[in-house]
């Protein structure tokens, strides 16, 4: 087995698909994309827990199911608990609303699952912010909720205000990473000058220009290239 194959069985457990046919069609460009991968993802200004979870959650803000599959399996594998894992998603809701938590709802199970937990799944997967939010708390027995129920509680005063103070304040997550992971979401939809704001509110909330390089570079792993471009525009030059 190639280096390559062997990275990402070692990452996912089993050599992809995807990871197989682009070897099987040129493995050159798979070592490539490995030497990339395999570098961005390394801690860096950001740890790679931390990577793993914001793809995770930038995923699910953009409704895409096949990798935030697999960076929640990274996020709890390097560490991070279920209610953090969370606390992640819920800037994806901020970002896109009931239909990305209802996304991240598919994560929840498997991040549990993972972490060594079985749960019933309810017949009818909920289709409310406020039904979502509660089925996952639900689930969480024997551990610290008191965050998400803050938010829950938000949630059903409908006072968005509110939600949105909440979901970006200093939980188990840093507000500092929160609003680093709205600026992504932003980002892996290549909205530049939707992100723009959002980096100016990281930067208050203690962000680097690393941790934004950073945010930029596991964005090119989820969206390629062009996003590299649109954040690049807000990112300061190094002097």
């Amino acid at each position: 087995m190639s280096k390559a194959l062997e990275y990402f069985k070692e990452v996912y457990d089993v050599v992809p698909g995807w990871v197989q046919k682009m070897h099987d069609y040129s493995p050159e460009v798979l070592d490539k994309y490995t030497g990339i991968r395999g570098e961005i993802m390394q801690d860096g200004s950001l740890s790679r827990k931390e990577k793993d979870a914001l793809i995770a959650s930038m995923n699910a803000a953009r409704l895409y199911s096949r990798s935030m599959m697999f960076h929640t399996k990274g996020a709890i594998d390097f560490g991070y608990s279920v209610p953090e894992l969370i606390e992640f998603f819920l800037t994806a809701y901020l970002y896109k609303g009931e239909a990305a938590l209802k996304k991240a709802f598919e994560a929840v199970p498997y991040a549990l699952e993972l972490s060594g937990k079985t749960i019933v799944l309810p017949e009818v997967t909920p289709e409310t912010a406020d039904d979502l939010l509660g089925t996952m708390i639900g689930w969480l027995t024997e551990e610290d909720t008191s965050y998400l129920e803050q938010v829950a509680a938000a949630i059903k005063q409908g006072d968005t205000e509110k939600i949105s103070s909440v979901i970006l304040s200093d939980g188990r997550i840093s507000a500092r990473l929160k609003h680093l992971n709205m600026a992504g979401n932003f980002i892996v939809e290549l909205d530049g000058s939707g992100a723009a704001p959002w980096m100016e509110k990281a930067r208050s909330a203690g962000a680097s220009e690393a941790d934004l390089a950073d945010i930029g570079y596991i964005c090119i792993l989820t969206a390629g290239i062009p996003a590299w471009f649109e954040l690049s525009d807000s990112l300061k030059t190094v002097k």
